[in-house]
């Protein structure tokens, strides 16, 4: 939980709000942003919930579970999350095999699957 804090409170730096304007924003009471920013309580399901609610650009899965290669900046504030990385074994594909299909995730939550 300790590094769910880390993210939250990167989050609310990086958005430049206090932890009052950041409450009002996800549609929770401060003290419920206070007890988990303090680690006094674990985040609930719908405190997470409503923190990606309010911020599309975060997802559900940085914000629980984040990505060690990734650097948030003032200037980058939009891009809070992580930047996709081409698998270490890429070089041992085959180009002679056929790609069978192809899937597109977006942040909305929809997905396209191109099939050959």
């Amino acid at each position: 939980m300790e590094k769910f804090r880390e993210r939250l409170k990167k989050l609310i730096e990086t958005e430049g709000l206090t932890a009052s304007k950041f409450a009002e924003k996800i549609g929770t009471q401060r003290s419920s942003v206070s007890h988990v920013l303090s680690g006094r309580n674990k985040p609930s399901l719908d405190f997470v919930i409503k923190v990606t609610n309010a911020f599309k650009d975060i997802t559900l899965d940085w914000l629980i579970n984040g990505d060690p290669s990734e650097e948030v900046s003032k200037e980058n504030s939009n891009k809070l999350t992580p930047t996709p990385s081409l698998p270490e074994n890429l070089e041992k594909l085959s180009v002679n095999k056929k790609i069978k299909e192809i899937g597109f995730f977006f942040m909305d939550g929809t997905f396209k699957i191109f099939k050959n």
